[in-house]
C-alpha cells in the first residue's frame, strides 16, 4: 500500500491542501474496527456518548494501534516532518437518513495553538460520499486563516457550533469520496464540511488530528499522544489504554479533555491564532 507521497501528491497537496483518496487499512482491517465500534455503541443507546468519542483512542485501545499505524504516520510525516503528536481522534458519525451536518470550517480556528502545522486524517469506516453526507473540501482555501462565526445550525456535529465567515457562493467545492479503509488528509485550515446523509446507510468516519512536535498549547498545558520521534517536553504524554473503557483509561481520558477544553475555550475567546498566508 502506498504511504509516502510521490511528487505530483505533494504538488496537489501545496496547491489544494488536501489528498484523496489514499490507501491506508485493508476492508478486512477497517471491518473489524468497525465491529469492535457497534459492539460498544450496543451496550451504549447506540452511539459513543461525546464524553467517550473526544480523544477515543485514551479509552479503546485498537484506535490507540491505528492512530500509531506507519500507514497513516508515514504520510503525515511528508507532510509534518518526523517528530509528530496525535493531538486529538474522534468519529463523525451519520446514521441513515440522519439531517447532522458539518458546517464550513478551518480545523485548526479554536485548537489554541501557536501556529497551524497540523493535518486531519479522515479515515472512512464506511463508504463516503455526496450520497451520505461524505466530506467536502474546498481547494485552495488552506492558505490563510479566516475568522469563524456562531452558525446557530441545530444538527450541527461541531461542539462550538462554529462556521467560517465568508460567502463560499462561487468556491469551488470537492465531495471526497472514500471506501471503506481509505483516508483523505487535508491541511488544518483547509475549510472543508459535510451535508446532511440522505441514504438509507450510515456514513462513520474517524477524524485523527495530527501536529508537529514543535507546535505549543497557548493556553495551559495541554495534552497530546506522542506518535514519532522524542518527547518535546511540550504537552503532557498521554498513555495507552490497557483494556477497553478500563477505570485507569477512563480517568486519564477525562483529565487529557480537561486541558482539551480549558485550551479550546480560552481559543474561541480570543479568535483564531494569526498566521502568515501560505504563498
Amino acid at each position: 500500500m502506498t504511504t509516502r507521497l510521490n511528487p505530483e501528491q505533494r504538488a496537489h497537496w501545496d496547491r489544494a491542501g488536501y489528498l484523496a483518496p489514499l490507501e491506508a487499512l485493508s476492508r478486512e482491517e477497517v471491518s473489524e474496527h468497525l465491529a469492535v465500534l457497534e459492539h460498544h455503541e450496543t451496550s451504549r443507546a447506540g452511539r459513543l456518548p461525546p464524553v467517550l468519542n473526544a480523544k477515543a483512542h485514551l479509552v479503546l485501545p485498537n484506535l490507540w494501534r491505528v492512530v500509531h499505524d506507519r500507514r497513516l504516520v508515514d504520510v503525515v510525516a511528508d507532510l509534518l516532518g518526523p517528530d509528530l503528536l496525535c493531538w486529538g481522534a474522534s468519529f463523525f458519525a451519520k446514521g441513515a437518513e440522519d439531517p447532522a451536518i458539518v458546517t464550513w470550517h478551518q480545523d485548526v480556528t479554536y485548537w489554541g495553538l501557536d501556529k497551524p502545522d497540523a493535518v486531519t486524517v479522515w479515515l472512512a469506516f464506511t463508504a463516503s460520499g455526496p450520497d451520505n453526507g461524505g466530506l467536502q473540501v474546498i481547494p485552495g482555501s488552506h492558505r490563510e486563516q479566516h475568522r469563524h462565526r456562531d452558525a446557530r445550525q441545530p444538527h450541527n456535529m461541531l461542539p462550538l457550533d462554529e462556521e467560517v465567515d465568508l460567502d463560499l457562493t462561487d468556491r469551488t467545492v470537492v465531495d471526497v469520496v472514500l471506501n471503506p479503509g481509505q483516508m483523505s488528509i487535508h491541511h488544518a485550515r483547509l475549510i472543508h464540511g459535510s451535508p446532511a446523509n440522505r441514504s438509507g446507510t450510515k456514513r462513520i468516519g474517524f477524524a485523527i488530528r495530527y501536529i508537529a512536535s514543535s507546535v505549543r498549547q497557548r493556553e495551559g498545558p495541554g495534552s497530546a499522544t506522542l506518535v514519532r520521534g522524542p518527547d518535546p517536553g511540550t504537552f503532557m504524554l498521554e498513555q495507552a489504554p490497557r483494556a477497553a473503557f478500563d477505570p485507569a483509561a477512563l480517568r486519564h481520558q477525562r483529565a487529557s479533555l480537561k486541558h482539551f477544553a480549558t485550551a479550546v475555550a480560552a481559543a474561541k475567546r480570543h479568535g483564531p491564532v494569526p498566521a502568515p498566508p501560505i504563498a
